[in-house]
């Protein structure tokens, strides 16, 4: 019979469908599986209203039950009293180990605050504009659009693997084309390249040396549009992300000015763990930093900055040395501590 440690936690998760789009359900039941199974799966909004039809065949396909909540006043959601009455009844219910709730609005930090007062785990979800207060009142926070894009970076590399691997025979087909069609495509080619002749009645000489004036100008700027990276924030031309360049998990989303924010913010929580978890040398276990970290930053996740694993992420930050150890059963351990300046 399995202790009340060894079983897995249980969750309620509810979902405020004004601020959160269908598209990150599958993001939000992984994460809450990582973490426990989910007991309800509750999710609110005006299902009269057509802002969420698209929510509707998601709900089926997931087994999430849709409250309904009208819209008393215009331009106001009702469906966070919805939520937070819900939330509470679960709560008093004792059927549950913890919450996820995931929405972008600030109206939920006093519940969240209250169920870790009643010794709930408490896990937020939402985008990146999500305020502050209500990231610092959860256990943990995740931000769906940098996971989201994350993952869409992953299936396309899965997708390019599998491109990679194609048969040799369809390889071969595709070389092996005749000289008539290479031909065709050079002669199609040459033409979309040429340009169009210019009618001497509609385009005088100096307009047609304005025109191509303004085709180079624009040219180098579409250039860069075409190698520019999904991670690259409107950063100098053709600059590549910081994960492209390592071939990591693609960084996506986060500006450069939050990123420098939350670095800043990391390295001051891990340093504050090495200092109090070190040995006499400095020494900390990786595994210390990864289980300190999140209860200092709710909002931490390596796959917020484009790696997969805590390691090669403070390794990138290049102000900490690293020891690989054997322990007593033989497998690797990794420690870390402050590079002496």
């Amino acid at each position: 019979m399995a202790t009340d440690t060894q079983r897995d936690l249980r969750f309620a998760i509810l979902i405020d469908a004004d601020n959160i789009a269908p598209k990150y359900i599958k993001i939000i039941l992984d994460e809450v599986a990582n973490s426990g199974i989910a007991t309800y799966k509750r999710i609110y909004g005006d299902w009269t209203s057509q802002r969420l039809a698209s929510w509707k065949g998601c709900l089926l396909d997931n087994s999430i039950i849709p409250m309904q909540q009208y819209s008393y006043t215009y331009g106001k959601s009702s469906t966070d009293s919805a939520m937070i009455i819900d939330a509470m009844d679960i709560l008093y219910s004792g059927n549950v180990d913890g919450f996820a709730i995931v929405s972008s609005d600030s109206d939920f930090t006093r519940l969240a605050a209250r169920l870790r007062e009643s010794g709930m785990q408490v896990t937020g979800m939402g985008e990146q504009k999500t305020p502050e207060p209500f990231i610092s009142a959860c256990n943990q926070f995740k931000y769906l659009d940098l996971l989201f894009a994350a993952r869409r970076a992953e299936d396309d590399d899965a997708d390019a693997e599998d491109d990679a691997a194609e048969s040799p025979a369809r390889k071969r087909s595709q070389k092996e084309r005749t000289p008539a069609k290479r031909a065709d495509k050079a002669d199609k080619q040459e033409k979309a390249e040429k340009p169009a002749p210019v009618s001497k009645r509609s385009a005088s000489p100096a307009k047609a040396k304005e025109a191509a004036a303004t085709s180079a100008e624009h040219a180098p700027e579409a250039s860069a549009r075409a190698r520019r990276t999904p991670g690259d924030r409107g950063g100098e031309q053709g600059e590549a992300s910081p994960a492209a360049e390592r071939g990591d998990v693609e960084f996506s989303e986060l500006s450069r000015t939050t990123r420098r924010r939350h670095m800043k913010r990391i390295r001051s929580a891990v340093d504050a763990i090495i200092d109090q978890f070190s040995d006499e040398e400095g020494w900390v276990f990786l595994g210390t930093v990864g289980s300190e970290l999140p209860k200092r930053l709710s909002d931490f996740d390596v796959r917020n900055y484009g790696y997969r694993k805590l390691s090669p992420f403070l390794k990138s930050m290049g102000v900490y040395e690293f020891d690989e150890r054997a322990n007593t059963a033989g497998a690797r351990a990794i420690y870390l501590r402050i590079k002496e300046s």
